[in-house]
Order: C-alpha cells, then sequence, then structure tokens
C-alpha cells in the first residue's frame, strides 16, 4: 500500500457502506436482496484503475477477457474518481454495456453517448460548472478577468468552456496562465509576476489544492494582495490551502463548490464502524487509525525496533469522537454525498428491474430480466430510466447524456476570529431552476478580501456613465474602451451605453445628456420685457398720428394745415397710424392667421403711407409748375389724380401680397436648429423671393419720392414740403437698408424684433420729418399759422422751421 493515506477518500468508501447497509435494512427497497461490494484502490494510477476494471469484471486477479468467475451479480461499477481514470475504465465497461456511476468525475468529454454510452455521474460535468462560473463573474460586473489553469485536461477544457462564455457574455480575458504540472515550482514565480503587473483583480483558477499550493506560497512571497480568487470546485473547499498562512491573500475568495447534502445518521455509522475490533479485516481501517491517533499497531515488530520507546502503540480502544478531522466532519458531506446518492441510484435501478412484470417489460415482446441471473445491458437499461427522491427529498435521476442535475453551492472564504478560513455558503447554481434563476447569490452576505461588503472592481475602463457612450480603442480588447460624451441632441440613459439615442424634435438632452426634456418654447411674447416693451411703444406711437389727425382737423381751416394738400396730411397721418399698428400682429404666438396676416399687414401699410408721401411730393412740383397759365400742369391739379396715384401705387402692392398668400403662403414653423434646446416657433415666409419683392417695391416707392422731393427741394419756399419729404426719404431709406444685414444675422424672436425696431424707427422718421414742425407752429408758434407770414417773404415757411 501506499504510504500516504487520504482520510477524506476513506470517508467516501465508508458512505458506500453506509448506503448498502441502509438499504439492507430497508424492508421496501430491493427486500430478499442483499447487496454487497468489492473495493479496489487505483492509488491515482489510471493503469491501476483499468486493471482493478477487469479485476472486478472477471473475478480473478489475473484478466480473462470474456470470463467472469464470480458466485454473485455485478450490477454496476461505482468510480473511478478522477476523469482520467474513468475514462478508459468508461471505454471498457461500456463495451460490455456494464453501468457505470462515478461520484467525482468531471470531465464535460464523459457526456459523449456514443463514446461512453453506459457513464452516469451524480457529480455535475464541468460544463455545467464553467457556465456557472461565467455567469458568477458577469453577476458582479468583472469584465477583465484573468485565468490560471492546471496543464491537465481538467483545467484547460475547463478556462477554454469559462472563456469563451464570458466573451460571448461582453467580457475579455485580461490574462491566461497554465500552471505546468511537469516543474517543481509549477512555474509558480512566473504566473505571480503576470497577477502581480495585470490591473485585472478577478482571477480564475481551474486547479485541484495540492497543485495550487506553490503558487500560492509565491503569492504569499510577492505579497500580492487586493485579487479576487475565483475557485473551481476542485479546491473551493480545499483544506489545505485554508491554512491560516493564507488567510491574508485568500479572504474574499468565492467558487464553486459541489452541493453539499445531509445523510442522516452517518456521523453515527463511522463512530461505529470505523472501529478495528468491529472490523478487524479492514486494511484501510488501520491505516486511518494510524493516521488518526497517530501510532503503530504491535504487529509491526520490525518497526518497533527502529523506533526509540516514545513511539505511541495502537490499542483501538481510542475515543474516536474526540477527534476533530475530515473524516469525522460531516457538516459539509459533498462528494461524499454524491457516493451515498450513486448506491441509492444502483439500487432503484435494481429495484426497477426487480418489479418488472412480464407481458410488461421493456425488453423484446414484453419480458422482463431475471433479477437472479440479469444481464448487464437490463440494468443499464433502469439505469438510464432511475427518477426517485433520497431521503431528504433531493431528486435524483439521469438525463440523456448520464449527468445529474446539475446543483452547486456558492462558497465564499471568510476569516474566522480565531484567523483559520471558514467556507460559508452564500448561493447556489441550480441547472433544473427556471431560466433566468440558476445563479442566485446573496451579495450581502459575502466578506471581500479588503474585510468589506461592496462588490470590488476588475475592470480594464471604468464605466460610462449616463450621458456617455463607449469608444473601442484600436488594438486593445473590448473591454479598454474610452468615455465620450453623447453628441449634441442625443442622450444615453444606461450605464456603458454602446450607442447614444437622439431626442424627439420636441425634446433636448439636459445637463448630464441621459435624459431627454421638452424643449423650451420660444417666441416674442407680451409676457417678456422685450415683447410688453416694444407693443407699448408702439400702441403709443400708434396714438401721435391720431392725435395729429385730431390737431389737423381742429385746424384743418389754418393756412398752415391747408398748405401742401390738407386731405393728403390727414390721410397720410392715418396710414402712419396704420404702420404702428401694423407691428402689435408680429407679437404674441405665432398662429398660421398671424402668419397669413402680418407680412401682407406691413406690406400694404407701408405701401399706402410712402404712396401718400410721394403723392404729396408730386403735388409739390405740379403745383409749382403750374403757376404758369399756359403750363400743361394745370389739368393735373385735381385731388382725382392723388386718390389715383394712391390707389395704384397700393393696389400694386396688394397685388403682390395676394399672389403670396395664393402660391406660397407663410406658415407656422418649428425651427429646432437655431438655438440647441428651444423650439423657435416662428413664421417662415413661404416665399423668400415674395417677400423680397413686396420689401423691394416699398424701396422702389420710397426711392422715387426721395428723388422728387430732392429734386424739388429749392422750389420756393411758401408751399414747400419737398424738403421735408427729402429727410423723412432718406431716414427711411437709412432704417430699411440699415435692417437688412440686421435682419439676416439674427434669428428667432429677435429677429422679429429688429423688424419691429424698423418698422417703429421708419414710421417714427416719417411722422417726425414732414409734422412735427406743422405742430410746432400750430401748438407753439400759432402767431406763425398765418397766410401773412407764409406769403410774407420769399421762401416764408422755409425761414419759419429755420427759426424754430
Amino acid at each position: 500500500m501506499f504510504s500516504r493515506f487520504a482520510i477524506q477518500n476513506y470517508q467516501w468508501m465508508q458512505s458506500m457502506v453506509f448506503a448498502i447497509e441502509e438499504i439492507n435494512r430497508d424492508l421496501t427497497l430491493l427486500p430478499n436482496i442483499t447487496l454487497g461490494f468489492q473495493v479496489y484502490d487505483s492509488c491515482k494510477i489510471h493503469q491501476r484503475a483499468l486493471e482493478g476494471t477487469l479485476w472486478m469484471l472477471t473475478g480473478r486477479d489475473e484478466a480473462v477477457p470474456n470470463y467472469r468467475c464470480q458466485k454473485s451479480q455485478l450490477a454496476a461499477v461505482v468510480g473511478d474518481a478522477a476523469s482520467l481514470s474513468s475514462i478508459p475504465m468508461a471505454r471498457l465497461l461500456g463495451a460490455f454495456r456494464y453501468p457505470q456511476i462515478s461520484y467525482f468525475s468531471t470531465h464535460p468529454l464523459l457526456s459523449d453517448r456514443i463514446q461512453f454510452p453506459s457513464f452516469f455521474r451524480t457529480v455535475p460535468s464541468d460544463a455545467f460548472q464553467s457556465l456557472g462560473l461565467a455567469q458568477l463573474v458577469m453577476h458582479f460586473g468583472w469584465t477583465w478577468v484573468g485565468f490560471l489553469a492546471v496543464s491537465n485536461d481538467y483545467g484547460q477544457q475547463g478556462v477554454q468552456m469559462v472563456k469563451e462564455e464570458i466573451v460571448k457574455a461582453g467580457a475579455c480575458v485580461a490574462f491566461s496562465e497554465t500552471i505546468l504540472t511537469d516543474r517543481a515550482d509549477r512555474n509558480a514565480i512566473h504566473i505571480v509576476k503576470v497577477i502581480k503587473n495585470s490591473i485585472a483583480n478577478a482571477v480564475i483558477v481551474f486547479s485541484i489544492d495540492s497543485v495550487l499550493v506553490p503558487v500560492m506560497d509565491e503569492v504569499l512571497r510577492q505579497d500580492v494582495m487586493g485579487k479576487i480568487w475565483i475557485a473551481s470546485e476542485a479546491w473551493s473547499t480545499s483544506s489545505l490551502l485554508s491554512q491560516q498562512k493564507y488567510a491574508g491573500i485568500l479572504s474574499g475568495t468565492i467558487g464553486f463548490a459541489l452541493h453539499s447534502g445531509e445523510m442522516p445518521n452517518f456521523k453515527e455509522f463511522l463512530l461505529i464502524n470505523s472501529q478495528p475490533t468491529r472490523i478487524p479485516d479492514d486494511i484501510f481501517l488501520k491505516q486511518f487509525w494510524e493516521m488518526a491517533f497517530g501510532c503503530k499497531w504491535p504487529e509491526q515488530e520490525a518497526l518497533l525496533r527502529s523506533q526509540d520507546n516514545r513511539t505511541k502503540l495502537c490499542t483501538g480502544t481510542d475515543n474516536l469522537g474526540s477527534l476533530q478531522n475530515l473524516y469525522t466532519d460531516v457538516t459539509n458531506l459533498r462528494v461524499t454525498y454524491n457516493v451515498y446518492n450513486t448506491i441509492y441510484a444502483i439500487a432503484h435501478a435494481l429495484q426497477g428491474l426487480r418489479s418488472c412484470q412480464q407481458g410488461r417489460g421493456p425488453f423484446l415482446l414484453g419480458t422482463c430480466a431475471d433479477v437472479a441471473n440479469f444481464q448487464p445491458w437490463q440494468v443499464l437499461h433502469y439505469v438510464r430510466n432511475v427518477h426517485f427522491y433520497n431521503k431528504v427529498g433531493k431528486e435524483i435521476f439521469f438525463d440523456e447524456n448520464g449527468n445529474s442535475p446539475a446543483q452547486y453551492d456558492i462558497v465564499n472564504w471568510r476569516q474566522s476570529a480565531e484567523g483559520s478560513i471558514r467556507h460559508i455558503k452564500v448561493g447556489s447554481y441550480d441547472s433544473n431552476a427556471p431560466p433566468g434563476q440558476h445563479l442566485i447569490i446573496n451579495i450581502s452576505a459575502i466578506i471581500w478580501g479588503s474585510g468589506d461588503v461592496q462588490v470590488p472592481l476588475s475592470v480594464c475602463s471604468h464605466s460610462c456613465h449616463p450621458g456617455y457612450r463607449k469608444v473601442i480603442r484600436e488594438g486593445v480588447p473590448r473591454c479598454c474602451f474610452s468615455c465620450v460624451l453623447c453628441p449634441p441632441g442625443e442622450v444615453s440613459n444606461q450605464t456603458d451605453a454602446a450607442e447614444c439615442s437622439r431626442c424627439s424634435w420636441d425634446h433636448w438632452p439636459n445637463a448630464r445628456q441621459d435624459q431627454c426634456v421638452p424643449r423650451t418654447i420660444e417666441f416674442l411674447s407680451y409676457e417678456e420685457p422685450l415683447g410688453a416693451t416694444l407693443a407699448a411703444v408702439n400702441i403709443i406711437f400708434s396714438l401721435i398720428p391720431i392725435a395729429s389727425l385730431g390737431l389737423f382737423t381742429y385746424y384743418r381751416n389754418t393756412p398752415i394745415v391747408k398748405a401742401n394738400n390738407r386731405s393728403l396730411s390727414l390721410l397720410l397721418l392715418l396710414a402712419l397710424s396704420l404702420c404702428f399698428l401694423c407691428s402689435l400682429t408680429f407679437i404674441g404666438y405665432p398662429s398660421p392667421e398671424k402668419c397669413l396676416l402680418r407680412q401682407a399687414a406691413f406690406g400694404i401699410s407701408f405701401a399706402f403711407c410712402i404712396s401718400c408721401v410721394l403723392v404729396k411730393t408730386i403735388t409739390v412740383v405740379i403745383a409749382f409748375n403750374a403757376t404758369n397759365p399756359n403750363s400743361a400742369f394745370r389739368g393735373w391739379m385735381g385731388p382725382q389724380l392723388s386718390y389715383i396715384v394712391i390707389s395704384a401705387c397700393t393696389l400694386i402692392q396688394v397685388l403682390v401680397c395676394v399672389s403670396w398668400l395664393l402660391l406660397s403662403p407663410p406658415f407656422l414653423e418649428y425651427n429646432t436648429h437655431i438655438h440647441p434646446g428651444k423650439i423657435i416657433v416662428e413664421c417662415n415666409e413661404g416665399s423668400p423671393i415674395a417677400f423680397w419683392c413686396m420689401l423691394g417695391y416699398l424701396g422702389l416707392l420710397a426711392t422715387i419720392s426721395f428723388l422728387v422731393a430732392f429734386l424739388a427741394r429749392n422750389l420756393p419756399d411758401s408751399f414747400n414740403e419737398a424738403k421735408f419729404i427729402t429727410f423723412s426719404m432718406l431716414a427711411f431709406l437709412s432704417v430699411w437698408l440699415s435692417f437688412i444685414p440686421a435682419y439676416l444675422s439674427t434669428r428667432g424672436k429677435y429677429m422679429v424684433a429688429m423688424e419691429i425696431f424698423a418698422i417703429l424707427s421708419s414710421s417714427s422718421a416719417l411722422l417726425a420729418c414732414i409734422f412735427f414742425p406743422k405742430c410746432y407752429v400750430i401748438l407753439v408758434r400759432p402767431e406763425l399759422n398765418s397766410k401773412e407770414t407764409l406769403m410774407g417773404r420769399k421762401g416764408g415757411q422755409g425761414k419759419i422751421i429755420k427759426g424754430l
């Protein structure tokens, strides 16, 4: 036998014995049938495992093909523990269709029913563990993960499957190192250097504990702290690594462990059935006793002679209950529990075979197997279909690949007050659970290595906050990215958004660009100071022409009112009042009706006003040229001509505006392009050509009036308004020529305010230049308002004005 005795493995064997004895005492399960067993120690050597299989099949020390020398029936083979031993066993047993059930072989290859048609297991396949570990990593948001694996199939295939799963889920591999079992130092110095230099904090380790020890010793030597070790089931409950010296680096470790179960009365069985006096022929028991109590049996005389007198002799009467080791600890039965379920699975398969009724059997013509002389393939049929609940209510069955439902406990390594490491269950993984509920973790119960309950980070780049989007950096994995603020008009309302989404037309991002908020609606309203001021000024200024009209009507028979066509002056004052009032249509919400009205009202009002000015100018010219009795202008002196000219000039503008409204009318528009975050409610002019034609026509009338007045400025002054009209037209043209670049350079409500200001300025210029001197004479200097004064000297009126 080998010198190193595995106490835990001996407990596994005892659980098999316990289950068999329990079944033999059960009056309902296999009554009148006694189960027996044979145990073969493979010593973790693949060749010995295959040799033991042949020994069990033939019943002889030397294997004889197709020969069986056994009195009892071989129902099934339990084992082996190691996958690399189970694989050749499964190939051999599969050829003879003998059921084989392993309690600890996790290699995914063994699920291949073509290669291994008779292999089953009560331990989950590593494929489930790999999937669960990937879900665990993503559950904690660890996207930058390192991998460490032993160089055998268990480590390499396990890591490869986890890599595939986490990459599909969006995480990345920071590094992947292999523990070289063919080197004495396990390549530990290089591995730990890579781990230490990486910013990845989460490290998934697929290894057995004995291989991992040199690496952890090097981690201690290099003082690598703050790493999150994620353990596979092979070392997640290891007593070898749970020593106090590793507590500083391994506290906070989280990993998958085989599901622990209860075995009622197993503790009492161990204490009773492990007495050498009770079972003197158990060769394993004697080795266990020597290791447990540190003694030697008296029959080893040669050994005793080589030892001093202090060697303790084994008596077999020591108190087994006083031991505190893995053998007597039944608080977390994992592999031991799987062995127990394995035996019960075989028993229930035999129970199904025994309960078969002839004519209703599963075999040819409804036949059944003979329970006293069955064939291995017959038992195999019942093992495939076994389905039962054990004594603690756990459901046991095998799927089409020979796997039982995958159940894992998620354990957290926590340092106790005494300094030792305890394995605390903080969650579970169940492949048989509904979708989305496979992995259940109580995060608040986890204590990480730092002693904190907050989940540590393991990322290449920190998450992009809402309002930002991820931009992958060239030449690096996708988990290493930069965070860029969303473009104007776009938002991201989730962490690590790949793309930003554009807000709807009537919404705009808030300051953080993580939410779309309604845009501010802007127009020149009566409620705001600018709109209220412009409205008030225009109303007040519109009253001045009305007041002047009343004044002129009251003094209609005075010389200064009668001079230069009294009726035209009154008509012009009315037109000026309309010009001031038309600007009110530009203030307030630009409804569709206002959009149709305002520019037409402005154009027609000003055309009417300037037509009056033009007629006054023409009247001056005609008046001074008609003084000659033989002049042809005398026939043009009647008021009818004035009204015809005014009507004709105004009608042209009316036609322009009507054509504009019919062909391409202005309309209400919500402009979102001028100011970010605002909706400018404005009137789209429809046809820019029509707008500028309307404005150009006003400019044409004003220019003609200016030129005529300018040419007539030196005519005799008594009845001459030409100089004042010249000044008014000059002011009018200056205002509107300045308006054009200002209008084109502004947007929104300020463009509207600019047009109102131009209307106000040009109308005021006309009012002031033409009517202020006359009102001044009427109200302040009435003595000058006489025919004698106006006719007394040449240029009388001009001189009067100059003298004001």
